[in-house]
């Protein structure tokens, strides 16, 4: 069973974040509570760690700061970041869809492993009614309780992230633009203009070719320069 102190350590560790966030973002307890549809109140909970956000609370608080959701699992501080963040209004509609999702997820998982309600209980300290209402999507699961389980069910939790909705697109964009700016600055260069395009183009298609097809193409140019 998980121990409880991991579970208030991970929630303090999240509010901490996610003060980190809102602060560097500009934004007002009341802005954040708006945006995902509870109070302010909620809010501050959510700071001082007494109480945690769901994972689709989170996912859209990212969306809303304009974090990505790295930040929530890292160390580094935001507060300095003075870059404007991108306004988003009715993304809290999304919160009870995704939570439904979530739930769906975390039974299809649990059938998957051949775990009962009662092992993930007893593994967790969650109750089995609790979990039930969690699969149903009756209720939010917090994510220092998300956490535990996907342990538990030995899976990572982006399994349980928002992969094609719109903040799932969103995030995906801002690690394409992580990536981007990882690369040397002459290839930042190079992908950047619109005139080396078909080359990237290119490049695309072949990676996606068989060995076999990559052979028989080198031999065509071998044949043609020869």
């Amino acid at each position: 069973m998980v121990n409880p102190l991991v579970l208030r350590i991970r929630a303090k560790k999240l509010g901490v974040l996610i003060r980190d966030a809102r602060l560097a973002a500009g934004k007002k307890m009341k802005e954040c509570a708006e945006a995902i549809g509870v109070t302010s109140a909620r809010i501050g909970t959510f700071e001082r760690g007494t109480k945690s956000p769901s994972l689709p609370e989170l996912e859209v608080l990212a969306f809303f700061l304009d974090i990505p959701m790295e930040h929530f699992w890292g160390q580094v501080s935001l507060s300095n970041d003075d870059e404007e963040r991108v306004e988003t209004s009715k993304m809290n509609r999304l919160i009870p869809l995704r939570q439904r999702i979530i739930g769906t997820l975390l039974r299809k998982t649990r059938l998957e492993a051949e775990m009962s309600p009662k092992e993930i209980a007893e593994a967790t300290g969650i109750s089995s009614r609790r979990l039930k209402s969690y699969e149903l999507g009756e209720r939010p699961i917090s994510l220092p309780e998300l956490e535990v389980i996907s342990g538990v069910l030995n899976l990572p939790i982006a399994h349980f992230c928002d992969q094609s909705g719109p903040v799932g697109q969103w995030n995906s964009q801002q690690q394409a633009i992580q990536r981007f700016l990882t690369l040397p600055p002459d290839l930042q260069e190079f992908v950047s203009m619109p005139v080396n395009i078909p080359y990237l183009e290119l490049s695309q298609r072949l990676s996606s070719m068989s060995v076999e097809k990559l052979r028989s193409v080198a031999e065509g140019l071998l044949d043609i320069t020869l």
